[in-house]
């Protein structure tokens, strides 16, 4: 069965919301899936004054666990439209693995959440993507087979990089139905591109 990791830093919940979503949709695909969440690194007595989400349930994820899953899907919130210190951080800790290719071939995907529509979703999915890519891995988007993403309804994330939500500027905008789609269907990609490559 193949294994998958969705990997996530989340402020204030949007991004951990997103991840579990993408998690239904990996199961529902048939593949064995954990999720896991990267060390904060904002002093605790600042990120309860800042009323960061500090309750999250997944477990603290270390750099020599990526090795052990055929797939690994990272989300994070942007910051000025690039990923967050915190994932950029832990993932610049993957220098040993990269050095022995120990990721090359594995599947990889990207996820994130911004507070407004035009906050910098692609160019914070091509940031997570341009790591993955460095580590040799095979990347999955979100295609427009997942037609919600297409729709003139309503402000809605959403690209062909891999799933977005939209938080607001206050953080009060939880994920929509379709935006949560799409993460359950970038999931299913992730866990069937995985079956197929590693049975």
């Amino acid at each position: 069965m193949a294994k998958v990791l969705v990997l996530y830093y989340s402020t204030y919940g949007h991004v951990e919301t997103m991840a579990e979503a993408i998690a239904e949709g990996a199961r529902a695909a048939g593949a064995s899936v954990d999720v896991r969440r990267v060390p904060e690194t904002v002093p605790e007595e600042v990120a309860r004054k800042a009323h960061f989400r500090l309750d999250q349930k997944a477990p603290v994820a270390t750099v020599a666990d990526l090795e052990h899953y055929d797939a690994i899907v990272v989300g994070a919130g942007t910051r000025f439209g690039r990923m967050s210190s915190q994932m950029a951080a832990f993932l610049d800790q993957a220098g040993g693995l990269w050095a022995r290719g120990a990721l090359n071939g594995k599947v990889g995907a990207a996820f994130t959440s911004t507070a407004t529509q035009h906050g910098g979703q692609e160019t914070t999915l091509f940031s997570i993507i341009t790591n993955l890519l460095h580590f040799g891995m095979i990347i999955v988007g979100l295609p427009y087979s997942h037609q919600g993403q297409m729709t003139l309804d309503e402000v809605v994330g959403g690209a062909p990089y891999g799933a977005t939500t939209i938080a607001g500027g206050d953080g009060s905008r939880q994920p929509s139905p379709i935006e949560l789609a799409g993460a359950r269907h970038q999931g299913e990609l992730v866990a069937k591109t995985a079956i197929r490559i590693f049975g």
